[in-house]
Parts: structure tokens; C-alpha cells; sequence
């Protein structure tokens, strides 16, 4: 199933990119506005695929758990393999907030600093940057608190 979401992926890329009039980036002046929508184009390619992948894992659960069942296999066997995911939600729903929100200071102060250019992929690089140190932070203070 990946490889066939992977095949037609690359392929709907290669066609769009061939639908592309001819393009030099260094005599363009709209070189970082195209930087941020080809991002926001791969942002939006991985967000739709991993909710995709999620899907189809949830729905193949599902059915090898209805089978699972059907069969009568041993008690203790059903109970180890129907037993819900406990992880950590949170820390992940952080996680991704704390990136976002990193990025989104970075475009904002982007869009207050023009014109675009090469400060611009440097003002967006810290903001990166202070959103995963702000992770990591969050990570270590929460690790304390759980000792």
C-alpha cells in the first residue's frame, strides 16, 4: 500500500513539475515567496499521507482484531494484543505545538522584516531552532517532575 501511495505521489509531483514554465530562482524576485508555498506544498503532501497511514493502520487493526476473535485464540493472548496504546498523547501534542508555534514567530517576523532574503531563511532557522530547544526544555523539566 505505501509503495502504490508512494508511486502516485511521485508521479502527480513529476507532472505538476513538468506543467512548470521555465524558472531560474536567482533572477526571479520571488524566490522566497516560492520557497514558502513549495514548503507549504511538501507540508501539506506529509500531513494528507500520515493521515492517510493512520487510517489504514486503524482500519488493519481493526479487522486482524475481528479475527483475532473469530478464531478463539487464548485468552491471554487477545487481552496482550487488544490492550489499548498507552502512550503519551500529550507530550506529543506539545511537541508539534511548541514546533508550530515556532514557526509560525518565524513567519511573522518574516513578513515584518522586508524585503525577503537570505536573513529571512535565518530568522526562520532560529525560530525553528527556539521551538525545538523550547522542547527540549519542556521535555527535561517533565521527566524531572515524574522522578
Amino acid at each position: 500500500m505505501k509503495k502504490i501511495f508512494l508511486i502516485i505521489s511521485i508521479a502527480f509531483i513529476a507532472a505538476t513539475a513538468n506543467a512548470q514554465s521555465t524558472y531560474d530562482p536567482f533572477r526571479d524576485s520571488s524566490f522566497m515567496f516560492d520557497l514558502i508555498h513549495i514548503t507549504g506544498t511538501l507540508l501539506g503532501f506529509f500531513l494528507v499521507g500520515s493521515f492517510l497511514l493512520a487510517i489504514i493502520k486503524l482500519i488493519f487493526d481493526h479487522r486482524i482484531k475481528n479475527r483475532i476473535i473469530e478464531k478463539g485464540v487464548g485468552e491471554n493472548v487477545v487481552s496482550t494484543l487488544l490492550k489499548p496504546d498507552r502512550k503519551d498523547n500529550t507530550n506529543a501534542a506539545i511537541k508539534w505545538f511548541i514546533i508550530f508555534a515556532g514557526i509560525g514567530t518565524g513567519l511573522t517576523l518574516i513578513s515584518h522584516f522586508r524585503p525577503f532574503g537570505i536573513h529571512s531563511l535565518a530568522i526562520m532557522s532560529f525560530c525553528i531552532a527556539a521551538g525545538f530547544l523550547g522542547y527540549y526544555f519542556f521535555t527535561k523539566n517533565s521527566e524531572k517532575n515524574k522522578s
